[in-house]
């Protein structure tokens, strides 16, 4: 499904030779969610390029029953759409995402069923396990996640973006860790993922104990982003550039470089060179080396070689 909507968005959007900025204005002005998603918008911007866009902009795109569902088909669909080689997030609106929508999402934790405290803690651990696969589809999906963020970044926002490759910011961004706020700890990836991205485990605890808002400037000092943007308009201009220096690339060796990023974060320096010697005894053997290694004698730029899909 997602192949057929991205597609059909192509005559519109056109290849990268299109203006960056009329791009990202285009992108800017999705008219709504894309069926059969009702909290998502997705599109093509350019080439090998899908925008997916948080759009509940009237409920600051608080996160809906149907959006922990909807992630999963839509970031399970990319992994296998051989047209995508890099994911863009962002929110529409005036902010990336609110969090958690409260009202909607109490019937699941507050009520759940079951004749005893055996038999209800059984299904709330179903229920959290699902929504920890909202986030984790977009770490297991092999293709390159860059994930824009203006305005707030609240709760599972936090968990949303701990969970992509490359974060970006405006400098009005502005994130926080709320869950000890409305009474329980964070449970999606935050308190996972959040200690790997910064790597300050000091920071991290005042941040997830006290629920105080981090800022654009401290977010890039911690690492939390890598860069921040004067406006959402810039912000995705440098999104979208990103995502085409990375689609340019061999989708052999770029998927193939995140999958052993992961791996190596979660493992010993031992561990992660020996998973990459069993990784590149078969993807070294591929036209995409020498393909990149003649434009590089020739001075070229890699985006200048026709790779194959994959």
């Amino acid at each position: 499904m997602l192949s057929v909507i991205v597609r059909s968005a192509l005559p519109k959007y056109g290849r990268l030779r299109l203006p960056v900025q009329a791009v990202v204005r285009t992108m800017s002005s999705s008219g709504g969610p894309t069926p059969p998603y009702t909290t998502l918008a997705i599109s093509r911007p350019a080439e090998s390029i899908t925008h997916v866009e948080l759009h509940r902009p009237e409920k600051r795109n608080a996160m809906n029953k149907a959006f922990w569902s909807e992630m999963v088909e839509c970031f399970n669909e990319i992994a296998d759409d051989p047209d995508c080689r890099v994911v863009v997030v962002s929110g529409a609106g005036k902010l990336f995402t609110a969090g958690i929508d409260l009202m909607d999402m109490a019937s699941d934790v507050l009520q759940p069923p079951g004749d005893d405290t055996a038999r209800v803690s059984w299904n709330i651990g179903k229920i959290i396990r699902k929504y920890q696969e909202t986030f984790s589809v977009i770490e297991k999906c092999p293709k390159p996640v860059v994930v824009a963020v203006h305005g707030a970044c609240v709760g599972g926002g936090v968990d949303l973006i701990t969970a992509c490759d490359v974060r970006l910011c405006t400098q009005d961004a502005w994130f926080q860790v709320k869950e000890v706020d409305i009474g329980l700890a964070a449970d999606v990836g935050t308190l996972q993922r959040l200690p790997k991205v910064i790597g300050s485990r000091s920071l991290v605890n005042e941040l997830a104990l006290t629920a105080r808002k981090m800022f654009a400037d401290e977010a890039k000092s911690s690492g939390l982003v890598s860069r921040v943007f004067a406006d959402k308009e810039a912000m995705m201009a440098g999104a979208l550039e990103m995502a085409g220096e990375m689609a340019g690339r061999s989708p052999v060796a770029v998927q193939g470089t995140k999958i052993n990023l992961i791996y190596a974060r979660d493992h010993s320096v031992a561990e992660g060179l020996d998973y990459m010697a069993t990784w590149n005894m078969s993807m070294l053997q591929t036209q995409d080396v020498m393909k990149s290694a003649q434009a590089s004698m020739e001075k070229k730029s890699p985006k200048t070689v026709t790779f194959s899909k994959l």
